[in-house]
């Protein structure tokens, strides 16, 4: 018998079974020989509950294995404990890592998570509107042109926050939020090739959020201050028309033509996995002929031939603090005082080296 009173009658062994029935309240109120309202008064922390009674239901939760309905509280309680992600991508390390950290600080504050996928054919007014009124709060991931419209487009009224891509000095996002300094992360890895000897670096970009053709986000503007810094005319910037590393490898054919190129700045690692394979393929050594730095720090960097010289971001940790702005907002209703980023590090590897090393 179980604690429910139940017989338990299936003796049969090696058998399939039926899934097991969530416990309810009223389950849990039965074998507590309490009433279901005593053991709402005791989940939701109510005060006027005997100690007693109390350990007795605790112990009959802890038994039963009972977890409250996120929706039947929400009801309940008027408190919607939940939030929406908006991203155009789930899938590119940047993305699915800050997803990931808004995921693991949302379940340890018992907010449950969902995700809309943002595509260029929404129609993003009613987008943004379907979001909101699921009830909650807003947390748009803004690397991009579509992040950024999403949080532009996000109603005044709604707690919301955002990952971002470092905003122009003097310039705040129009919501609370969170970045890495990756325009200085992108000006010291720059520094630190030309510190090798390397007459000039150039820069294969990512898209940037503004959706320029030929991009000046954060990272190029870094690189183009150390350039400067040095008395170096930067070269025209590479890419800027994707993420991947197809366009790295199709942007690396070009670049390894040019015998003058012994140093590349990729926006990301996905551009570098790719100028990597077409220097391999153009009998350019790296780093003996050509050094190659990355951006991101993604899990593969360091398993590549050669590993990978690249820019460490924390974005699980910017994806937590992204949340945590939010869940001040939906606590206490309160906005942050003030703007967040986060540091990062240059991970020297083996793809980068001396000229000639």
């Amino acid at each position: 018998m179980d604690v429910t009173g139940h017989t338990n009658s299936d003796s049969r062994s090696g058998s399939a079974r039926e899934p097991r029935r969530a416990a309810s309240i009223r389950d849990v109120a039965r074998a507590a020989g309490v009433s279901y309202q005593t053991v709402s008064r005791v989940i939701n922390g109510h005060p006027n509950v005997r100690e007693e009674t109390r350990h007795r239901v605790e112990a009959a939760i802890q038994s039963l294995g009972f977890r409250r309905n996120p929706t039947a509280f929400a009801l309940a309680s008027g408190v919607t404990r939940s939030l929406t992600v908006l991203t155009s991508n789930t899938t590119l390390h940047g993305y699915a890592a800050t997803l990931q950290g808004v995921e693991e600080a949302a379940r340890a504050a018992g907010y449950a998570l969902g995700v809309k996928v943002l595509t260029p054919e929404d129609d993003l007014d009613r987008t943004m509107s379907s979001a909101a009124a699921e009830g909650g709060g807003l947390l748009v991931i803004g690397f991009d042109p579509l992040g950024a419209a999403a949080l532009e487009r996000a109603p005044a009224d709604v707690p919301c926050a955002a990952v971002v891509e470092a905003p122009p000095p003097g310039r705040t996002p129009p919501r609370p939020a969170v970045w890495a300094d990756d325009r200085e992360a992108a000006r010291a890895a720059t520094a630190y090739l030309l510190e090798l000897g390397h007459r000039t670096v150039h820069y294969l970009a990512i898209p940037t959020s503004v959706g320029a053709r030929r991009p000046e986000g954060p990272r190029a503007q870094g690189w183009r201050a150390a350039l400067e810094s040095a008395g170096i005319t930067p070269p025209d910037p590479h890419g800027g028309t994707g993420w991947d590393a197809q366009v790295g490898y199709d942007e690396g054919r070009r670049l390894a033509e040019d015998p003058e190129i012994t140093a590349i700045l990729c926006g990301n690692d996905d551009l570098a996995l790719g100028v990597l394979r077409a220097l391999h393929h153009a009998g350019r050594a790296v780093p003996g002929d050509v050094s190659v730095v990355g951006f991101d720090d993604a899990p593969h960097s360091a398993f590549l031939t050669p590993a990978l010289t690249t820019v460490r971001m924390d974005f699980q940790g910017l994806g937590r603090d992204a949340f945590a702005l939010l869940h001040g907002q939906l606590e206490s209703g309160h906005l942050p005082p003030e703007p967040t980023f986060a540091g990062t590090d240059l991970i020297v590897r083996e793809s980068s080296g001396p000229v000639g090393g």
